[in-house]
């Protein structure tokens, strides 16, 4: 049937996002790149939620999403930051650190699809998390915030998310079974003031909202 095939179509436009990317990045585009994470992050969340509407969930769709998250939000990322440090800074090794996050990435998504744990939350930052908060150095670059944003900063941010990607600390996953408020409380306060953020912030509130993010996820989040 038709409708198999529609989360699979749709990780697959994921996939192709983070390939266009990639070559855009190498060519010297500093913000197609980072429209294509976005597009991107939309047809991840599009892809497990039209696998739960459809009901047509499937061991190949698990495998494809985290295929097409490691090019995505592992491989290009780390491309369109490796371009940046090495634009920036006069070493020619130091650079090469944004890879890391590439290899974590790599590691997190294969540890994600081994671990039963990951159901209702994950362990760990999840790769488009990471993918978002990376793409919007090359805005804060061009912005009146640039003062902020070293390229030792970047470095020891790549570092400390490296860590993120596969520590042993549960977040909140996105994901809604149902839209009912009772037992999706944080979530909906957390998008909310997402959008607070974004609505004043425009797209500089990109990194804000992942500290957010991360900030509810561990000292918010209700046990049990």
């Amino acid at each position: 049937m038709i409708k198999q095939h529609i989360p699979n179509s749709i990780t697959l436009g994921n996939l192709l996002c983070g390939c266009i990317g990639i070559t855009l990045s190498f060519e010297g585009e500093v913000f197609l790149p980072v429209y294509m994470i976005y597009l991107a992050a939309i047809l991840d969340f599009l892809d497990g939620f039209s696998a739960r509407l459809l009901n047509v969930s499937s061991p190949v769709g698990k495998e494809l999403d985290s295929l097409a998250d490691m090019v995505t939000f592992g491989v290009l990322p780390s491309v369109m930051v490796y371009n940046y440090l090495d634009r920036s800074m006069d070493n020619p090794y130091l650079p090469y650190v944004a890879f890391s996050m590439a290899l974590f990435s790599a590691l997190r998504l294969a540890k994600f699809n081994l671990d039963t744990r990951q159901t209702d939350a994950f362990m760990g930052l999840p790769t488009p998390a990471n993918a978002l908060f990376f793409s919007s150095l090359p805005i804060i670059a061009n912005s009146e915030y640039a003062v902020w944003l070293g390229p030792y900063t970047v470095i020891s941010l790549i570092l400390v998310f490296s860590f993120l990607l596969v520590a042993e600390l549960p977040l909140m996953a996105l994901k809604f079974k149902r839209f009912h408020w009772k037992g999706n409380e944080l979530k909906f306060v957390f998008l909310l003031f997402a959008a607070l953020l974004l609505v004043v912030l425009h797209w500089i509130a990109v990194p804000l909202i992942i500290f957010l993010y991360i900030f509810m996820s561990l000292f918010l989040r209700k046990e049990g």
